[in-house]
């Protein structure tokens, strides 16, 4: 042992340097004695300096050097040395790379003690509750998030379930939090941004609430009309024929309604889309001959613009969703009003547009006009027989085809909607 290896070195030399002094005390008396044990004394010191210099610039290329046992201490506190350093360059390595791994998470960590402040978060967490990562250091986690249902969560201590949250800092958004207790003090605060899920989860609740809505006045007409036809057997053929009819229209407006849903379905699957050479003016043409049947000669149908440019797409789909613009702008112009459709090249875009000089639609509705079964007047959409999913299939249409619906209109003074498509899908011959 080392120990034992330098106790052994001082009795050696203390009892050379005694003989040597003994002896020369003989010979050149005391004095000189005591010079040569100084003179070994002063050498240990000097050693012991530069060994304690050296270790407190713990500098690893700088090791000094010796004779005897003082070159075995100073490599073996070098060796040692260059171990701690090792180990902490590992410890440091290891650091770094879990908290580039924190910080490269989409979801927020957020590190607290025992009295819930904050010790670090990473960059999503910040984001996710609008912590300052250094001013807000050892701040309480409920005096930056100030949410009555945060504060319950972290006073109840039950935390097998996560908390959702309505935050309105930095932005509205919902997040997806909960505290994962990780040693006797501290406590991982994670979070998650679910706006998304929960917007989606909105859409679908609403979605079946409206379905349910729309079938069930249909479906309560014709079960009234067979209840009633049921009891009254004898009922005049006039009277009959009359409800016959009022069945068959709700039975349509329920077949325009599934139809809707399948045609919605398929396009939100993302099945691949068969693209073609599709002849718009053609189209046009077809277009105005079907909107001249809907309208049954109460509005002045006309195309106007007509270029003779293709575009590259799908037919049935582009015909799906022009048709629907077509049909919208019949339904929603009083009787003589004017319905024009048009197809024309703009900076190499290809610009199919349909105007009316209908009832038009305030500002504050446009942004909604394409969610499913959204509706301006829902009383004078169910009359004119609309299923409210017209214009989102329309939506889903044109971003296949990477095109833009726009939409200009002001109430009482019409509308124009135009499908804006990009100059790689447009053949101008």
């Amino acid at each position: 042992m080392l120990w034992l290896r330098s106790l052994i070195h001082y009795l050696v030399m203390a009892i050379f340097s005694a003989s040597i002094g003994a002896l020369f005390g003989l010979i050149y008396g005391m004095a000189t004695a005591i010079g040569l044990l100084s003179c070994s004394v002063l050498y240990h010191l000097v050693n012991l300096g530069r060994l304690h210099r050296w270790v407190e610039n713990s500098r690893v290329d700088n090791v000094p050097s010796g004779i005897l046992l003082w070159q075995e201490v100073f490599d073996r506190v070098y060796n040692q040395v260059r171990l701690q350093s090792k180990i902490k360059e590992r410890l440091t390595n290891t650091l770094d790379r879990f908290t580039n791994a924190s910080e490269a998470l989409p979801d927020g960590v957020v590190i607290l003690d025992e009295h819930d402040r904050i010790e670090w978060c990473n960059r999503s967490a910040a984001q996710h509750m609008a912590i300052n990562r250094v001013s807000d250091v050892w701040q309480v986690i409920s005096n930056i998030v100030r949410h009555p249902s945060l504060r319950e969560y972290l006073r109840s201590q039950d935390f097998a379930h996560p908390l959702v949250l309505h935050t309105h800092r930095p932005q509205e958004q919902v997040l997806s939090v909960q505290l994962v207790p990780f040693d006797s003090s501290r406590k991982l605060l994670l979070s998650r941004d679910i706006t998304q899920l929960d917007r989606v989860q909105t859409v679908h609740r609403d979605f079946v609430a409206n379905v349910s809505h729309e079938l069930r006045t249909p479906l309560t007409v014709v079960g009234g009309f067979i209840e009633t036809m049921i009891d009254m057997p004898d009922t005049d053929a006039h009277t009959r024929g009359q409800h016959l009819q009022l069945m068959y229209d709700q039975t349509q407006r329920m077949q325009r309604l599934v139809d809707d849903l399948l045609t919605l379905s398929r396009l939100e699957s993302g099945q691949q889309m068969r693209e073609e050479e599709v002849d718009v003016p053609q189209l046009m043409r077809l277009l105005a001959a079907e909107a001249e049947g809907l309208s049954q000669g109460r509005h002045i149908v006309t195309i106007g613009h007509l270029d003779a440019i293709r575009l590259i797409g799908n037919h049935d789909e582009l015909h799906s969703a022009f048709g629907n613009l077509v049909s919208n702008a019949i339904r929603y112009t009083p009787n003589d009003g004017e319905i024009t459709l048009a197809w024309h090249l703009n900076n190499d875009h290809g610009i199919f547009s349909v105007q009316d000089s209908g009832i038009g639609i305030s500002p504050e509705h446009v942004p909604r006009l394409t969610e499913r079964f959204y509706r301006v007047d829902r009383g004078r959409s169910r009359s004119t027989g609309g299923t409210g999913l017209g214009l989102a299939i329309v939506k889903h249409i044109i971003q296949r085809h990477q095109a833009q619906l726009l939409v200009q209109s002001k109430s009482g003074e019409g509308s124009l909607f135009s499908v804006k498509f990009p100059p790689q899908r447009v053949i101008n011959n």
